[in-house]
């Protein structure tokens, strides 16, 4: 059995494409899964590290206004379409699976063509482009939200999974990351994580709120810079902050699995991952969207999150270190809020998706 695994651009596609893939794999054993993905998405260092195949096709996204790159994207959508079907042809898939991103729009488009039976993944509760085209050609939606089923049209079938997340996010325990990372069990742990990049913003308002929060007897914080921002924001904070035992600042976070076991309160970005993995564990959450995400996608999966009640939102141009820290003070004064927004989180986490979309992914082999 030959299985295509196409998506790619951003870890948004790509992790979920591998955790699918390493379901899948756990379930026929025989598998054979080839990766399809461009050069210049994240997909080329990922996916290896996984010790799955991967092949490239050329292909751009194209721009949401007329522009000479609008041209030299229809281009190179032409050059991968062709690339995709030498692939198509080459390869001989029984099933071809895609999770978003434009790498995966001429592979699936050319499998659905061909007969063979494909489904696609949507993390997000607003939709990217290639989805919602790909909807009126492929079997299955698989959907990370059920708000977004109402911006698909086609006749595939569009289930409502929740979002794959790796294994190990639920496999680590509370006792294994207060020893980690030498904390505290007696005090309530933020998790602070803009992403591998980092969100600056965050980092600033975190600046104010940790200079405060230093030295605390009742509260502690693992905050995740990202690379580029550390320097920075090293250099704002007084040198109380890096002293306290209370205030953990990282760089970056090898151990997220650890982290988030040790969290009873996260500030976040909104991508749909990251945010699948709090609500598996159940942990409130304080969201500021990314505001340039592709159709402001992260805003409407916060805006799902908080009406659910797990979560409380602040607009990326609407933070400060005043208003979050002021936000933070309130629901850690008001535990009987807290456990609500838990059971919220708790309620909407979907630990076994990937596991239920590996299920019905091999279904369609016997359709």
């Amino acid at each position: 059995m030959r299985i295509i695994v196409s998506g790619g651009g951003t870890g948004g596609h790509i992790y979920p494409a591998v955790t699918i893939a390493n379901q899948i794999k756990e379930k026929q054993p025989d598998a054979e899964i080839i990766f399809v993905g461009t050069r210049e998405g994240l997909e080329c260092e990922i996916v290896p590290r996984y010790g799955y195949p991967i092949e490239f096709i050329e292909v751009a996204g194209f721009q949401r206004k007329l522009s000479l790159d609008t041209i030299k994207s229809a281009f190179k959508l032409l050059a991968g379409l062709i690339d995709a079907l030498k692939l198509i042809r080459k390869i001989k898939p029984d099933l071809v699976v895609g999770t978003g991103g434009y790498v995966c729009g001429p592979v699936l488009f050319l499998a659905a063509l061909q007969g063979i039976p494909t489904c696609i993944q949507e993390q997000n509760a607003m939709p990217g482009v290639t989805n919602k085209i790909l909807a009126h050609f492929v079997k299955k939606v698989f959907l990370g939200y059920q708000e977004a089923g109402k911006y698909f049209g086609g006749n595939s079938e569009k289930i409502f999974t929740g979002n794959p997340i790796r294994k190990e996010i639920l496999e680590v325990s509370r006792t294994a990351a207060i020893e980690k990372f030498k904390l505290d069990p007696a005090k309530k742990t933020i998790l602070v994580s803009g992403g591998s990049r980092g969100a600056r913003s965050i980092n600033d308002a975190m600046a104010l709120v940790e200079t405060s929060l230093a030295g605390r007897s009742d509260v502690q914080v693992i905050h995740i810079t990202g690379e580029t921002g550390y320097e920075k924001f090293i250099g704002q904070v007084e040198k109380k902050v890096l002293m306290s035992d209370n205030i953990k600042v990282f760089r970056y976070m090898h151990d997220m699995p650890l982290a988030l076991a040790a969290a009873d309160l996260a500030i976040f970005r909104s991508g749909a991952i990251g945010l699948a993995e709090l609500m598996a564990r159940g942990i409130p959450s304080i969201l500021v969207p990314y505001p340039y995400a592709t159709a402001n996608h992260q805003e409407h999966n916060a805006r799902a999150v908080e009406g659910a009640g797990g979560a409380v939102v602040i607009l990326d141009k609407e933070l400060t270190g005043e208003i979050l820290l002021k936000q933070i003070e309130s629901l850690l004064a008001d535990e009987s809020k807290l456990q609500k927004m838990k059971d919220a989180a708790k309620a909407l986490g979907r630990p076994e998706a990937a596991e239920d979309i590996a299920r019905k992914v091999l279904a369609l082999l016997k359709k």
